[in-house]
């Protein structure tokens, strides 16, 4: 069977990340569906998802998601709950945006997840 060493799924996702950063969504979501298959287990995996998502201004699929998927399978990711607050921003739902943003923001694990969130909370 077909496996993706640690090296190649890090490439695979940098990819993926240029890609929604230019815009060419398509070609991010397959790299990610790629990622998602070989390596599920993979938090970064899923916080590209979610950036693709917010990227692409689907705020309400990056929520759907967050909850439905990625939350289940890595339910103490800081980073999930920052961009499920920046999502939730984006619809102008500032107060169910408060909880998931404080979450991330007052823990130490991860220190880009809690300066973004507490810089939503500005």
């Amino acid at each position: 069977m077909f496996d993706l060493t640690p090296e190649e799924a890090r490439l695979l996702l940098n990819i993926a990340l240029m890609a929604t950063g230019q815009n060419r969504f398509k070609s991010a979501a397959t790299l990610l569906a790629v990622l998602e298959r070989f390596r599920p287990a993979e938090v970064s995996v899923a916080s590209a998802k979610v950036i693709l998502l917010i990227s692409m201004l689907d705020f309400q699929g990056a929520v759907d998601y967050i909850d439905e998927i990625a939350l289940p399978r890595f339910p103490d990711a800081p980073m999930l709950f920052a961009f499920k607050g920046m999502a939730l921003l984006r619809m102008d739902r500032v107060a169910e945006a408060r909880a998931p943003l404080e979450r991330a923001a007052s823990q130490t694990d991860d220190p880009a997840a809690a300066q973004l969130a507490k810089d939503l909370l500005v």
